[in-house]
């Protein structure tokens, strides 16, 4: 055998190099899910056998030892006879004890799991309750709402100011559930007791407050929709109340409002926001989702959060992104950020609910997308596309936004402003305005109340445009290549192709040539137009998120 050049042995060792590097990766990716990712992160077979339908949250909230102590009462219904629950709750806090028919059940903890033995007989059909006893100091968030956990701060009077927030790190944080998006209760009642001074403010509507002879009372909050986990919060603080009647598509929406008394003329003036909210999102998205359960905006320690029918606030009570436009256009200081886009979440986030943490761009990119919206709806489609257009300058292109699935792992931050980019790109594909209203309220009603999977949404939008999506969908949210529309000018003809691209990509553009407009429906083939001069001007409607490059390639 022939002794390999120095110059073969060199690209020899390069190609074995880059395997070795391939298989790191791919070793270091797999290492980057635990057993309790999977535990956390798909539907185990402890957790399928039986459907969620309500919670009774009943808990002490001691904000001086920063503790919470209490019981979740769990109805279910069995679809197929198990005899191991898992019920999911996160260190510090601990389950003390659990209940069934009075009896006490034996469980066993594998990390963030509680795999419960259930004693009387499951039969598909039959329904039952769990009362979970649970105990400690939650954990405390450090960045919240980013990290999760509780955050124990005082107001300016010295007075306790609490507020859990929880999004990706979990409900189980701060109580005992099925700490999966996938099954969601029919409804729930939240019942929290804190010092008599202060106020609990939940989700849904406040069916009474009981006071204690202990110096605290109980407030008693009950939720007649179905809700995700992390939708779920407790707010306290000295709070004060507010409220208005809006008058919307399905009839009056009670909207209530809780401040520190220290704020209260400043939210009077800011929460002015909420009916150009709801007038601008009912337009584009239908009803608003939980009219049973009332709107509340609440103040809370920390930016704020798409807590269903509780959405919580903290933006200092001034317009954009903490008195920022984060698109740089002018136009996101024309609104405030967090009434606007938290609020958003009830249609995409709280109504329609992803299935998997993966898929979460099911909620933020459509939210991201209701900003420009509500510009729309009160100044017009230019502002609406310029905000848009200006926010592209946070995007990042670095992982794609859908994640792993069945390990709660959550895609890139693109997911906000590329995901928006992606459906104004849409917007334009439709090109009518009329039926792009039409299918964003028809996903509203079609997938009203449920949790979805990314295929649903993407293979609903196909089904109304009447396009098949799929490449386009796999481009922006599989793929973090912007598509480049290639182009060449030569032998008075306009060659173009899709390029930088997934396999097939087909999207069609509105171009301009030589100040005229015209579309196009470039595929990853060369195609022309002919009689077009060498010295014609191209360029592609800014309102797409993609790219242009005059080549030489054939």
């Amino acid at each position: 055998m022939k002794a390999p050049t120095l110059l073969a042995a060199a690209r020899l060792r390069f190609i074995l190099l880059l395997l070795i590097l391939l298989v790191n990766q791919v070793q270091a990716q797999k290492s980057v899910f635990t057993r309790q990712d999977t535990l956390r992160g798909s539907i185990t077979p402890e957790r399928a056998w039986w459907d969620l339908t309500h919670y009774h949250l009943d808990i002490r909230v001691d904000p001086a030892a920063k503790t919470i102590r209490g019981v979740n009462t769990i109805s279910y219904k069995v679809v197929e006879p198990q005899k191991t629950m898992q019920i999911d709750l996160q260190p510090p806090l601990k389950i003390e004890k659990v209940e069934q028919n009075g009896k006490t059940l034996s469980f066993q903890r594998d990390g963030n799991a509680y795999f419960i033995t259930l004693n009387e007989p499951q039969n598909a059909g039959t329904s039952h309750k769990v009362a979970v006893f649970y105990s400690g100091v939650p954990q405390v968030s450090k960045n919240p709402p980013w990290s999760g956990g509780i955050t124990w701060q005082q107001d300016k009077q010295g007075n306790p100011f609490v507020a859990t927030s929880c999004q990706g790190d979990g409900a189980s944080l701060w109580w005992p559930c099925k700490d999966h998006m996938y099954d969601e209760p029919d409804s729930m009642q939240i019942s929290v007791t804190v010092p008599e001074k202060l106020t609990d403010v939940s989700n849904g509507r406040l069916r009474k407050v009981v006071p204690n002879n202990d110096g605290t009372r109980t407030f008693h909050w009950a939720v007649t929709n179905p809700i995700n986990n992390y939708g779920v919060n407790i707010n306290i603080g000295d709070y004060v109340n507010f409220s208005e009647k809006y008058k919307g598509e399905k009839g009056v929406l009670d909207c209530n409002y809780y401040v520190l008394r220290q704020d209260l003329e400043k939210a009077k003036k800011q929460f002015k926001e909420v009916p150009r909210m709801l007038q601008a999102f009912e337009h584009w998205f239908g009803p608003y989702p939980f009219y049973e359960d009332s709107y509340k905006l609440v103040q809370v320690p920390y930016l704020g959060m798409e807590h269903q029918s509780s959405v919580t606030y903290g933006n200092k009570f001034q317009n954009g992104y903490l008195g920022k436009d984060l698109s740089g256009s002018g136009w996101g200081l024309k609104f405030d950020f967090i009434i606007v886009h938290e609020s958003g979440h009830e249609w995409f986030a709280n109504n329609i609910t992803y299935k998997d943490v993966a898929d979460m761009w099911i909620h933020e990119s459509f939210t991201a997308y209701s900003e420009n919206l509500f510009l729309d709806y009160h100044f017009g489609k230019k502002a609406s596309s310029e905000y848009v257009i200006g926010t592209r300058k946070n995007i990042k292109n670095d992982i794609p936004i859908i994640g792993y699935y069945n390990v709660n792992n959550s895609g890139s931050g693109d997911m906000y402003y590329k995901g928006a980019n992606m459906l104004h790109t849409l917007r334009q594909v439709v090109n009518n305005d009329e039926k792009w209203r039409a299918m964003l309220r028809g996903l509203n009603k079609e997938f009203y109340h449920q949790t979805v999977t990314s295929a649903q949404i993407e293979n609903y939008l196909s089904k109304q445009t009447g396009r098949d999506l799929s490449t386009f969908f796999q481009q922006y949210l599989r793929d973090v290549r912007i598509p480049q529309l290639e182009y060449q000018l030569r032998n008075n003809k306009l060659a173009y192709r899709w390029a930088n691209c997934v396999p097939g990509f087909n999207l069609p553009v509105k171009v301009t040539v030589n100040d005229q407009e015209k579309w196009l429906e470039p595929t990853t083939a060369w195609q022309e137009i002919p009689q077009v001069p060498a010295t014609a001007t191209f360029r592609v409607t800014p309102d797409f998120y993609v790219t242009t490059a005059l080549t030489n390639n054939q």
